[in-house]
């Protein structure tokens, strides 16, 4: 009988705690990225239909907020709504912001909670006190948790709520936050009104100065929350409070659902336009704004790879802008061969006078001026090697969106995933999960640059800006400032791989064939320009590798652009020995075998030649000469690296191919031979 009971009164303590109706009141005057974020967090927990938005399309008259104390507009819009409840004891009523809140939690465990603590009326608590820190020393001392008061979110009865909001009178410029505070702070009203404080974020967690006791977590299922790890509670309701709004967006990432380990991206197709069932005469406008601000190695192919994008080039106007005298040939073949083909072309030349952040300004103008639908920024250093990146971009239809790009094998990429307190670079915590691709999907990030896309109606409230000049700043962090003080997100997606950064920090110009020398800045795209696309096979085990003569082996390893510049750049210096046995270049002044040739260190080349060797030709090397292995980059294993001037007579119709040569001499000494042929045949006779 005692069993039956206590099972009668468990159901009926709940019953108790889901049985109360919630309201939620919120205030917004537009809708801001932060508010579409709020809205779709609310119906994601079931909250949607509770929630009721005061002062929509209404002038803003509680001053700037995020500069100064103020917003006594929104107790001036709370009053109105709260005479409803003047005599309601029973309905709870919450209020929170709308642009920097997120829910994670639905009514019933909001409800539960609330009972829990005996408030009337609760209010969420912070680590600062704030606008007046010298009222710190009034508050009422507590064992544990966050001692302030934030106004950011509270809740409580609603007779109760009423004679909060109607204590006295409030000027729509002072500070809401503030006039809740010194009620709080006077004994009888604190008393009277039953007011408490979330201490513990058991409902409401705010972030700024709780960054730290703040993850995320998955649930067995995959599924995300968040927890406050200091007092081991999941909070309801997420307030990126003054500077922690970055982490907020982190945070709403993941949460309610917003990506999971099954789904992945839950939203990300939520407004996505499919352009296939569009005629290509009537897909969005682009402006593609290509930008050389410096000496950037393999130029030419990223103009191809932007040639190549699968977007009806009738629908996008190009502005260029180059400040690198180097570029302006590639440019030039570019437009030879392209221009006619696009909507319409504007280049601001290298003999040009534009700053580089007037020129960014000038592009987002010209955006406006041709009518843009869409506006693609494009640094030089940006390969885009996914033939559909902007038609994937403009499909996104994301306000400010990036796609991914980070250089290869490395963890450097064109976006922040948070913002130090000085507003430059941090880590956010899972930012090596998403340049590796463990997590893919659309994210809400801190800053981004080098390529991204705006939709038309970012740039025409941004252009008006100028949003590329602030101060001292460079270009692309006067952009995010202005960015993020318009309560703009930026998102980045890896939801496929768009392409690759370069690196250019040290290119060198001063060469004849400059590509040619990156092999260690830029080997991904060193290969693809100079290895021979026949090259992998011959490291697959059921290759064979042809042998012309014993104990001689020769496959394809590079490409003709290879053997061009290469041998371009040794004519370029011209310097050519003389044949003789006397060569001053060699140690002791004498050369057994003479040729005429130039060896790699007079042109720079040495260092990138052994690496070519090391990692192209050793491995071939081992795969023929098994249980040998010779290291041609030790210091132990001193060589000549030379180009041979060889006088040969040649077919007008043959084109050079670059072959390799490996054999082990009679005292078992590795000899590579690379050489560029004019005719295959030679080979036998080597």
């Amino acid at each position: 009988m005692l069993q039956i009971f206590c099972i009668i009164l468990l159901l009926h303590v709940v019953s108790v705690y889901s049985d109360a109706s919630l309201h939620i009141l919120t205030i917004a005057t537009e809708e801001t990225d932060g508010y579409t974020r709020f809205m779709r967090s609310a119906k994601a927990v079931g909250l949607d239909q509770q929630v009721k938005v005061l002062g929509m399309n209404e002038e803003w008259k509680g001053g700037d907020i995020a500069l100064y104390p103020g917003g006594g507009f929104k107790i001036n819009l709370l009053k109105k709504e709260m005479d409803k409840y003047k005599d309601d004891k029973e309905t709870i009523v919450m209020f929170v912001d709308s642009y920097d809140v997120i829910f994670t939690l639905g009514s019933e465990v909001i409800v539960e909670r609330f009972k829990k603590t005996g408030a009337t009326i609760l209010f969420s608590a912070e680590s600062y006190c704030w606008p007046d820190k010298s009222l710190a020393s009034q508050y009422p001392a507590n064992q544990s948790g966050k001692r302030y008061l934030c106004s950011g979110g509270f809740m409580g009865y609603g007779s109760s709520m009423y004679n909060l909001v109607n204590h006295e009178k409030v000027d729509d410029l002072a500070d809401d936050q503030l006039y809740y505070t010194n009620i709080y702070l006077n004994d009888d009203l604190r008393t009277n009104l039953k007011m408490k404080l979330d201490h513990k974020s058991e409902i409401f967690q705010n972030l700024n100065g709780a960054q730290d006791d703040v993850k995320v977590k998955f649930d067995d299922s995959g599924v995300p929350y968040v927890e406050n790890v200091e007092y081991n509670v999941k909070p309801a309701v997420l307030h990126g409070n003054g500077v922690s709004k970055t982490y907020l967006n982190y945070l709403g990432n993941y949460v309610p659902k917003m990506w999971t380990k099954e789904n992945e991206c839950t939203w990300c197709d939520d407004n996505i336009i499919n352009l296939d069932r569009i005629e290509e005469t009537a897909w969005p406008a682009v402006t593609l704004a290509l930008f050389m601000i410096r000496p950037t190695p393999f130029m030419e192919e990223h103009l191809s790879l932007l040639a190549n994008q699968f977007y009806p080039k009738n629908r996008i106007d190009i502005f260029i802008y180059n400040s690198v005298e180097y570029h302006t040939q590639h440019i030039d073949d570019f437009l030879t061969q392209f221009s006619r083909l696009y909507r319409s072309v504007h280049l601001v030349a290298a003999n040009q006078t534009m700053a580089e952040n007037a020129a960014r300004n000038a592009a987002l103008n010209h955006c406006l001026e041709k009518k843009c639908d869409f506006y693609f920024a494009v640094d030089g250093e940006a390969q885009l090697v996914n033939s559909r990146a902007i038609q994937l971009l403009v499909e996104q239809n994301i306000p400010i969106l990036a796609p991914m790009m980070i250089r290869p094998m490395k963890l450097w990429s064109n976006f922040w995933g948070a913002l130090s307190h000085d507003g430059f670079y941090a880590r956010s915590e899972d930012y090596i999960e998403l340049v590796e691709n463990k997590l893919r999907g659309v994210w809400n990030i801190a800053h981004i640059h080098t390529c991204y896309m705006l939709k038309g109606d970012r740039v025409a409230a941004l252009a008006p800006l100028s949003p590329y000049i602030h101060e001292d700043t460079d270009p692309d962090m006067a952009f995010g400032l202005h960015v993020r003080n318009k309560n703009y997100f930026m998102y980045v997606s890896n939801r496929v791989h768009f392409g690759h950064l370069l690196n250019a920090d040290s290119f060198e110009t001063n060469h004849k064939s400059n590509d040619l020398y990156t092999i260690f800045d830029n080997q991904l795209d060193w290969e693809e320009k100079y290895i021979s696309k026949l090259y992998a096979k011959q490291l697959e085990a059921d290759t064979k590798i042809e042998m012309p003569c014993p104990d001689v082996y020769w496959f394809p390893i590079a490409t003709k652009k290879f053997c061009d510049d290469l041998v371009a750049e040794m004519n370029n210096f011209g310097d050519w020995s003389t044949g003789s046995n006397e060569d001053a270049r060699l140690e002791g002044g004498y050369e057994n075998v003479p040729t005429r040739d130039i060896h790699m260190t007079q042109v720079g080349f040495e260092r990138h030649w052994l690496y070519f060797l090391q990692r192209y030709i050793q491995p071939v090397q081992k795969k023929v000469f098994l249980g040998y292995w010779h290291d041609v980059s030790s210091p132990s294993s001193p060589c000549v690296c030379d180009v041979c001037l060889h006088a040969v007579d040649k077919p007008a119709s043959v084109r050079p191919v670059l072959v390799c040569l490996i054999r082990f001499n009679r005292k078992r000494r590795l000899r590579v031979a690379v050489g560029i042929l004019w005719d295959a045949t030679s080979l036998v006779d080597s």
